[in-house]
């Protein structure tokens, strides 16, 4: 996929802009679990997915991690470049959720042309919007909506994500991205098997009544 397919205004810039964010882009692979951006401190630059899955998180104080959002193909993620916009001061740090492929352009480069650029620094600001109104979805979810609800919706998506209803992963994992202890996520999952919704095994979970945990998430 060629740059500017990401970019639904790219013929509104300059051949003069185009260049410039074509020669500060290249192409990068991480590997699933691998650390792609690491927090404030590191302006890695924009990632536009080609392939594969990123995660992004936040981590508490307690080293308590929690998914804040996740990027698939052609998204765009804004928040590995923050340098680039002074108000924006979040602490997140993004990895591989599987093998991925991504263009990368460099932070400075992208925040002169947006300078320049009305259209794109519009676009910008839509992308910006997008991605705090997933924050705040996600504030609303933990503050007002119980753990049983918030862990039948997850299983949920995680399912359509892996297109299976048997779910390779670890109690230690979905705690990360709920933002919650192992142990939590463990008696949950257990009641949920006693009500016949899941079934447990080492590393597994399988989903055995989509209608009771569909039920139970729109609570």
């Amino acid at each position: 996929m060629e740059l500017k397919e990401y970019f639904p205004m790219w013929e509104k810039l300059t051949t003069a802009q185009q260049s410039r964010l074509l020669s500060a882009s290249d192409q990068r692979s991480y590997k699933k679990g691998q650390i792609v951006h690491n927090g404030l401190t590191d302006c890695t630059g924009l990632f536009l997915i080609q392939s594969g899955q990123l995660r992004a998180y936040t981590i508490s104080d307690e080293g308590r991690e929690i998914t804040m959002y996740r990027l698939f193909e052609r998204d765009i993620c804004l928040f590995s470049a923050s340098c680039i916009m002074r108000s924006i001061q979040f602490d997140i740090v993004i990895e591989a959720e599987k093998d991925t492929k991504v263009w990368l352009i460099q932070a400075e480069a992208y925040k002169k042309v947006m300078e320049e650029s009305a259209p794109l620094a519009n676009y910008t600001n839509e992308i910006m919007a997008s991605r705090f109104s997933d924050v705040m979805w996600l504030m609303d979810q933990i503050m007002w909506k119980s753990f049983d609800r918030r862990l039948a919706a997850f299983l949920l998506e995680e399912s359509s994500l892996e297109n299976t209803s048997t779910l390779k992963i670890t109690h230690e994992i979905i705690g990360n991205h709920l933002g919650t202890a192992r142990e939590v996520v463990t008696r949950m999952l257990r009641y949920f098997q006693s009500e016949g919704m899941v079934k447990l095994s080492r590393g597994t979970v399988e989903l055995t009544d989509m209608d009771k945990l569909e039920k139970l998430s729109n609570k």
